[in-house]
């Protein structure tokens, strides 16, 4: 009778395991980063004579509570969210770029300007064109200065993401160091083991959006994790974490550098946020010198021209531009309609030779066509983006649905499992009654 009890009561313990591990499946089965888990029911057996080898039936114990899941599938996933985090913050970039280049209209100032001159060459002599000439010119300074600020501004926002980032992955290295040490002291097969691995793949996702990610795991599931590939520096092993830090230099080069037992390792992020806040660091820095070179050639050819005419006093013509630093911040110095160059040496109020030399000006510099080359490049780089942006997402939508499609939580099956354990928990309960009302009825007859 002691054997039926106990097999009957371990029967109970087991299911209700079981049962406690399917309620906690249904609980989280929206839960983000939950990977289903499994109750391992064995059957028990005893050692007998070395003849008769063992014997089984002796009741059921829980041997441990897996946790359903692929590593193969989840790093297809955390490869996929690297590709799309690149892209899409290059994307992000690249918008700015454009909106940048073209929010003030440069082009269209350029064009204005070159087009009040011509009107000035018409009738030199008159106030009305060499004021609207002047105004013009004011507006060009304006938008470079504009367009020149709105680059440096989305430099400034770049590395303040940039920095952000950095610290999102300082801190997430510091967590996933903390739960490697808790994997260290967690028996495995526990319930408590499969909420750390939990974590730690959600950890190991949220790092994979912000950097590529090289990963091993040992055989308790901790985590070794190195930055920017197989042969870059540790980020995380154990339960000690390296520290990133970003710097960009003058020429728009992002660097990145692990900082980890007194020693810094620099490392390039190929992927992820922050290979995206790379690119966009130097095609902003490429922007800005692209802008400050048009500047400075610009105002050095417009104040050429003007030293080499007269003006209406028959005077020697004034710079009409001051070049700034950086060249993009412009202004105008030339302040009276009188002042502008359109005879040549020795002609009259009605001469507008020296004019010429800004029509050809035009011509040669091609500076409408350079700011339209720079955005027609920008929109042509970010329409590429956005299109292997929509395959990234669609690959990725993939990698995940396979994912979770191993690990996730199916209330169908969970069930079918509820149905399942109960019943086997109410026959364990039978075999316990049965076994008490025998042994008092054999007490009955005693």
């Amino acid at each position: 009778m002691s054997d039926m009890l106990s097999i009957g009561a371990s029967g109970l313990r087991a299911y209700q395991t079981a049962l406690t591990t399917v309620s906690e499946n249904i609980a989280n089965a929206g839960s983000t980063g939950y990977s289903k888990r499994v109750t391992d029911i064995r059957e028990v057996s005893a050692a007998s004579a070395p003849m008769t080898g063992t014997v089984n039936g002796l009741g059921s114990a829980v041997s441990g509570v897996g946790r359903a899941g692929d590593m193969f599938r989840a790093a297809e996933v955390r490869t996929a969210s690297s590709d799309l985090a690149r892209t899409e913050t290059g994307a992000t970039w690249l918008e700015r770029i454009e909106g940048a280049l073209s929010g003030d209209r440069l082009g269209d100032r350029l064009t204005q300007f070159f087009t009040s001159a011509r009107a000035v060459a018409a009738d030199p002599s008159a106030s009305a064109p060499r004021a609207a000439m002047l105004e013009a010119a004011s507006s060009v300074a304006v938008s470079f200065a504009a367009t020149g600020n709105a680059l440096a501004g989305a430099a400034a926002e770049l590395d303040a993401s940039a920095d952000a980032a950095v610290t999102e992955l300082n801190g997430l290295g510091a967590a996933l160091a903390k739960v490697n040490a808790g994997l260290g002291r967690t028996t495995p097969g526990s319930s408590g083991t499969a909420s750390l691995l939990d974590q730690r793949d959600q950890l190991l996702e949220s790092m994979s959006a912000l950097t590529d990610v090289d990963i091993s795991l040992d055989g308790v599931g901790r985590a070794v994790v190195r930055v920017g590939g197989a042969s870059g520096p540790v980020l995380v092993q154990g339960d000690s974490a390296a520290t990133v830090t970003y710097v960009r230099g003058d020429e728009g080069q992002a660097s990145f550098a692990a900082h980890r037992d007194g020693q810094v390792t620099s490392f390039t992020p190929y992927a992820g946020a922050l290979s995206g806040m790379a690119d966009g660091a130097q095609r902003i820095a490429t922007a800005r010198a692209d802008i400050d070179a048009l500047a400075d050639a610009f105002a050095s050819g417009v104040n050429a021209v003007q030293a080499q005419g007269r003006d209406l006093n028959g005077t020697a013509g004034a710079p009409m531009f001051e070049i700034g630093d950086p060249a993009s911040q412009l202004t105008l110095t030339l302040v009276d309609p009188r002042g502008i160059a359109a005879a040549g040496v020795g002609g009259g109020v009605r001469d507008n030779s020296n004019l010429t030399a800004l029509e050809s000006l035009r011509s040669s510099g091609s500076y409408e066509t350079r700011v339209t080359d720079m955005v027609t490049t920008n929109a042509a780089a970010l329409s590429a983006r956005r299109t292997v942006s929509e395959a990234q997402n669609a690959i990725r939508d993939s990698a995940v649905a396979a994912r979770d499609a191993a690990s996730g939580v199916n209330l169908d099956e969970e069930a079918v499992d509820l149905l399942r354990f109960q019943q086997a928990y109410q026959a364990s309960s039978r075999v316990i009654q049965i076994a008490r009302e025998t042994f008092q009825s054999i007490l009955d007859i005693r």
